[in-house]
């Protein structure tokens, strides 16, 4: 259902063609959500990651959410301490800021962007770069969050010309299969398997990491599963708690 009022949002028509504007649709999310995974390397423990709603902040004058992704942990010889944080619009879903650190087998990177929706560019910092922005525009980090709110069906594949660079679109959304998952209550519940192809080589939903997503096929759309390629093998995050939060956040999603 909520799906489907996502669409008829997107459908809806412009203000002056219609009395009254239908009531915006929820979120499967809301700022407190923070779900905790195990990081496994085949059989070994390997640290731990969070997927979270942080917080709401303002930038430029437009209320956003915060949204991080964590993965911290290591094995002999090689250790990795990755964050990914997006600021993306609450009533729009639009990236304004996106800030990347990576600490992976000893070498640093670390990238800072502004993203202007109104204007089409945005600005990396450490290039000193202004380069030209999609209209819609979303980040490595809000991706997965914009995938919880898009209608997606087994077997198809999905194009959006969605990402802040606009020269690295489209990105790209694989759904794979349904697949039976457990979780952290014991509890079974089916999920879509998508691969989300996201950003340049480097990123964690780069076509090189070859991403696994697994996401539960419900209103929730909740990622019980994360399986990401790095140069030293293939990381499993499980998840082992989640934090839901309160009541999510009624905006509307942008066309």
């Amino acid at each position: 259902m909520m799906r489907l009022a996502l669409l008829l949002t997107l459908q809806a028509p412009l203000a002056g063609q219609a009395a009254l504007a239908p009531p915006p649709p929820a979120y499967p999310f809301a700022v407190g959500e923070r779900l905790t995974y195990s990081a496994k390397l085949g059989i070994v423990s390997l640290g731990e990651g969070h997927v979270e709603v942080a917080r709401r902040d303002t930038i430029r004058g437009v209320e956003a959410f915060v949204f991080r992704f964590t993965l911290a942990g290591g094995v002999p010889f090689y250790s990795l301490d990755d964050t990914l944080e997006s600021w993306t619009g609450v009533d729009d879903l639009l990236s304004r800021r996106f800030v990347q650190r990576q600490f992976e087998g000893g070498k640093t990177r670390f990238r800072h962007y502004e993203i202007f929706p109104d204007s089409g560019l945005y600005h990396e910092y450490q290039t000193k770069k202004t380069g030209e922005s999609s209209q819609f525009p979303i980040d490595d980090a809000g991706f997965l969050y914009f995938v919880r709110v898009t209608p997606l069906e087994v077997g198809k594949t999905y194009e959006f010309d969605r990402y802040f660079r606009r020269e690295l679109n489209p990105v790209v959304l694989k759904v794979h299969k349904r697949e039976e998952m457990e979780l952290p209550d014991g509890s079974k519940v089916q999920c879509l398997v998508v691969q989300p192809i996201v950003g340049e080589k480097g990123s964690l939903f780069g076509r090189q990491s070859d991403t696994r997503v697994w996401l539960t096929d419900d209103e929730r759309r909740i990622p019980v599963q994360i399986r990401i390629r790095f140069p030293f093998g293939t990381i499993t995050m499980r998840l082992k708690d989640m934090e839901l939060g309160p009541s999510p956040a009624a905006a509307p999603l942008p066309s």
